[in-house]
């Protein structure tokens, strides 16, 4: 596939910043939150024909890129 960075946007005046896919308004956490429902792909590109396979893909390897950065935990105050 493609580098995902071509499918997933993040604009501060698109959905207050989340990143979304191809400025569509579709953020990534609602795609990841249905196929952490158990939504198959095809019934998710029902529920948004303007979306593609590779959109769904895309997300994933956003997400897999997230868990790949080092966190730090800080107190809070």
């Amino acid at each position: 596939m493609e580098n995902y960075r071509e499918r997933i946007t993040i604009d501060e005046n698109i959905c207050n910043g989340k990143p979304t896919i191809r400025r569509k308004r579709i953020a990534v956490n609602t795609i990841l939150e249905f196929l952490s429902a158990g939504d198959s792909v095809e019934e998710i590109l029902k529920h948004y024909p303007g979306l593609e396979k590779e959109d769904i893909s895309a997300c994933l390897q956003f997400a897999a890129d997230l868990m790949n950065k080092n966190f730090t935990i800080k107190p809070v105050a």
